[in-house]
């Protein structure tokens, strides 16, 4: 498989337009930002077969895993696959019924508690099983909260890598902080940086970095956000493992529901996620419809609307780690669908959520069933339940992404549900070894300092 920029042709015809030439997915893996300042994605996504389909209930979390990047990763055999994904997901994906026909996919049960566990442990094994050369890789990574203690946790003490954070001073969780943190006092790899601004400054920063061609090269720098391919391909596991789940269990139960009619709501902020679930039904899972469920900071909901694309400054909200002006994979989004509105409203619809919604859909969830939600999984949870009521489709079976454990945002969840909440032993520990906080300004002369000569 070869890669292409998203600035270097419309995916109907890939290499229709001009700029760098198709790469391989080593070579996009660590050069993160394509050298035209596009993104990376593959020629082609290959479907699926009715005899894989058929088989995929039946499929391992690690079958699945391998199964999923065979074809967009060439360099590694199907074995070799399978090993990485046995040792990075070495935690549980279940599907838990909420309502009846409302699943949750839980994403929370890695190192950090939250889904971009899946992307970041599996990335951080791509790069240790492909990497040649002497010079380390600096792995420079802007984050809203979950991603950077992901990737810090996913690339902690791997050989040839540093880790170069940088979070939103005062606009993350004391638990988030806590995670990104933790290896600041010791003497290891890994480094977070408290920045003088919002996410979408810390994005402007990374992505600065990378468009300098002489600080790029000195630091050997390369990503881990949902920009890079190689964190965004393994995002797809989890949609694939969670249609395989639920066929499994509408068989078990005897019910018998058309997998067709699956809609996903997906809890979005720079579009990473949903963008894997679109390149996973591109594949031929039988997925219907995504929700893209964000909270007030709805530039892509508005879109859908509208048809007029507005980034606009980021504001706080209580589902910080959504709190995204310019979705970077919005590009992604127009590549996938050649900038076709119409056909983007075919596969998913938009959504946008309020902090007061979120407080209540936690507490009468909490109340009614007995399932606890953090804001993000509240939202995704919003999407669904408000699209099956515009649409009168109770009937459907619908899955939402619970992308974060409840415990990780306890200074929001306790106050609401009124008692306290058990923190799962990883987060205890993170709590306990949180380190020095180190501060710089939001300026490319900052970040310059801490990557170092």
């Amino acid at each position: 498989m070869r890669f292409v920029t998203t600035k270097s042709g419309q995916s109907a015809d890939p290499w229709a337009g001009s700029g760098p030439p198709p790469a391989s997915f080593s070579f996009s893996l660590f050069e993160g930002i394509a050298p035209d300042g596009g993104l990376y994605v593959p020629e082609s996504i290959p479907r699926w077969s009715q005899e894989e389909l058929a088989k995929l209930p039946s499929l391992t979390l690690a079958d699945v895993g391998a199964r999923v990047l065979q074809p967009f990763v060439d360099e590694l055999d199907y074995d070799a696959l399978l090993s990485i994904v046995e040792e990075a997901l070495s935690f549980p994906i279940p599907l838990v019924e909420v309502d009846p026909g409302i699943y949750a996919l839980e994403l929370f049960h890695g190192p950090t508690l939250a889904f971009k566990d899946v992307g970041a442990r599996v990335m951080a094994r791509l790069m240790a099983a492909l990497f040649q050369g002497d010079n380390p890789l600096t792995i420079l990574v802007a984050t809203s909260g979950d991603t950077g203690s992901a990737v810090a946790h996913a690339f902690h003490e791997v050989p040839h890598t540093r880790v170069v954070i940088l979070y939103p001073k005062g606009r993350i969780s004391p638990t988030q902080e806590a995670q990104l943190t933790m290896f600041n006092g010791e003497a290891t790899n890994v480094r977070a940086y408290a920045t003088a601004g919002s996410f979408d400054d810390c994005q402007r920063l990374s992505k600065a970095a990378f468009a300098d061609p002489v600080l790029s090269r000195r630091a050997n720098l390369t990503s881990a956000n949902s920009i890079n391919i190689g964190r965004l391909l393994p995002q797809m596991i989890y949609y694939v493992h969670g249609v395989g789940q639920l066929a499994a269990k509408l068989k078990q139960t005897g019910v018998a529901k058309e997998l067709s009619a699956t809609v996903f709501s997906t809890p979005s902020g720079n579009f990473g996620n949903l963008t894997a679930g679109l390149m996973a039904k591109r594949a031929g899972i039988n997925i219907r419809q995504f929700v893209a469920a964000t909270n007030i900071n709805d530039v892509v909901p508005a879109y859908l609307a509208t048809g007029q694309f507005k980034p606009r400054p980021s504001i706080h909200t209580l589902a910080n780690a959504m709190d995204v002006g310019n979705p970077s994979n919005f590009d992604r989004l127009m590549w996938l669908y050649d900038g076709d509105l119409n056909a983007i409203r075919r596969d998913v619809a938009g959504s946008r959520h309020e902090d007061d919604e979120v407080r209540a859909t936690i507490r009468s969830v909490y109340e009614d069933r007995g399932y606890l939600l953090d804001p993000h999984s509240a939202i995704a949870y919003l999407g669904l339940t408000g699209r099956k009521r515009r649409e009168g489709t109770e009937g459907d079976v619908g899955v939402f992404l619970a992308t974060a454990h409840p415990a990780k945002f306890a200074e929001i969840v306790e106050p609401v549900i009124g008692r306290p909440i058990v923190r799962p032993q990883p987060l205890v520990d993170a709590l306990a070894r949180s380190g020095q906080i180190l501060e710089i300004d939001a300026t490319l002369e900052a970040v310059e300092k801490v990557l170092g000569p």
